[in-house]
């Protein structure tokens, strides 16, 4: 059988040759009479024996990983701590209990995550994932094993086994070792552990989140919706890192998240990206982006649903509030700048608007025509046609409401620019080029006599 398409079940009913191990010494008398003890016993059985000696028996588990690498063994071992944790997964505790301070407890699940099938690899990333998330801490850093992670041991420190399991996650995103699941595995063991400094500073600094916005879109299946919550998840443990915002402000983070709320129905995948959007509304310019993005009309809609969660709905209302105080302290212009500095330009009201470019064309003149030159550029950088189409509309705004726009525009080289821009493949940036080169040639005298 594929390994890639085993199941914990059909693994967990092999035999496996206990005895013969015990013989060739790689396990001890009394480790083969735990192992028979728990191997094969109905599940009540097992919990018991894991009340009764919990720390007993994940040793026992470690030390065959550790010293046993027959591929059968290894994924049956595997499969027993799978299992034990998925019924329990307070379990995961048991791998820090105090005796097992002389065993080098992540060894074996990070070294299985380079050298295993995808069904070692699979089980490993959840069992590692999860024991490290349950880590204890005091005043002085983590906890590993009992030690103190300053202390001097020969074994794993917790800041390694955290920066490999990222380093791993990471190939994942980008090379799944399975077509299906390699993603959805990674996206989960990544909202586990993502609560962690260390886990945030490495994964952004591995270029991780660039990975993750491509993920956010609206799911409809229910493993679809999974890999969407799981995904929201993580990037709202990242909106509490400001490194990680400073990347989500520059990506197309903020529109996916807002296409997600405006189309689920999942109430723990609106609850999500609201909170995220939540927090993300004071960082720099992303409240104006939500506002020109009509967040606000979005969030009057959310609150006109009936959800049943009530922290939900008290995050509506602060994201309501928030909004609120954010377009009272943004002038329009502010919020046009913006939307120019960050290269992706839609049709927002302030671009058709007369009196918006009536009252602010002066305001093109800070900085030696900072916002018009950035403008033009923008026609050099983007692919995007509905971009394209409103840089080209408010270049002949400019040319139309500026006394020297036309004369502005051509020192600035532009007309070749949007010249090219004639002969588009997509009518709508088209039609706004050519507006905006009959303005030119016609000049602001004459050319409010053409209608967009």
């Amino acid at each position: 059988m594929d390994h890639a398409e085993l199941t914990t079940d059909q693994v967990l009913k092999r035999d496996i040759p206990w005895e013969t191990y015990m013989a060739t010494k790689l396990i001890s008398g009394t480790s083969l009479q735990l192992l028979r003890r728990y191997d094969h016993q109905p599940e009540s059985h097992r919990a018991q024996l894991l009340d009764d000696d919990g720390p007993a028996y994940v040793r026992v588990f470690i030390q065959v990983l550790h010293d046993i690498f027959k591929e059968d063994t290894v994924e049956y071992v595997l499969a027993l701590v799978d299992e034990m944790l998925a019924a329990n997964p307070k379990r995961a505790r048991l791998f820090h209990h105090i005796t097992l301070a002389v065993e080098d407890t992540y060894e074996p699940f990070l070294r299985l995550l380079w050298n295993g099938n995808w069904f070692i690899k699979e089980k490993s990333c959840k069992i590692l994932a999860l024991i490290v998330s349950v880590s204890p801490k005091n005043q002085n850093g983590i906890v590993s094993n009992g030690e103190a992670s300053n202390s001097k041991n020969p074994f794993t420190p917790i800041d390694d086994v955290l920066i490999g399991l990222v380093k791993w996650l990471c190939e994942q995103l980008k090379k799944p070792s399975h077509p299906n699941r390699g993603v959805p595995t990674a996206v989960n063991c990544l909202s586990t552990i993502l609560k962690e400094p260390v886990v945030r500073s490495s994964f952004v600094q591995a270029d991780g989140v660039k990975l993750l916005v491509p993920l956010i879109s609206p799911a409809s299946t229910q493993q679809s919706i999974q890999l969407l919550y799981e995904t929201c998840l993580c990037i709202w443990l990242l909106s509490y890192y400001e490194p990680a915002i400073e990347y989500l402000a520059t990506s197309r983070a903020l529109p996916r998240l807002i296409d997600v709320v405006k189309s689920s129905t999942k109430e723990k995948v609106v609850r999500v990206v609201v909170l995220t959007l939540k927090n993300l509304l004071s960082k720099g310019t992303l409240g104006a982006q939500m506002v020109d993005f009509q967040l606000p009309q979005v969030v009057q809609s959310l609150k006109a649903q009936a959800w049943s969660d009530e922290d939900l709905l008290e995050a509506l209302n602060s994201l309501e509030e928030g909004l609120k105080d954010n377009i009272k302290k943004l002038s329009s212009f502010d919020k046009y700048k913006q939307e120019v500095l960050l290269g992706h330009l839609d049709w927002s009201p302030m671009h058709k608007d007369c009196l918006f470019w009536r009252e602010n064309i002066t305001n093109f003149e800070e900085n030696d025509f900072q916002i018009l030159r950035v403008l033009i550029t923008v026609l050099d950088i983007s692919n995007d046609p509905r971009t394209l189409a409103v840089v080209c509309f408010d270049l002949s705004q400019f040319i139309q409401h500026h006394p020297s726009g036309r004369l502005i525009v051509a020192d600035l080289k532009a007309k070749e620019r949007v010249m090219k821009l004639m002969n588009h493949e997509n009518a709508e940036v088209t039609k706004s080029a050519l507006l905006c080169i009959q303005r030119l040639f016609l000049g602001s005298k004459y050319a409010s006599f053409l209608q967009a």
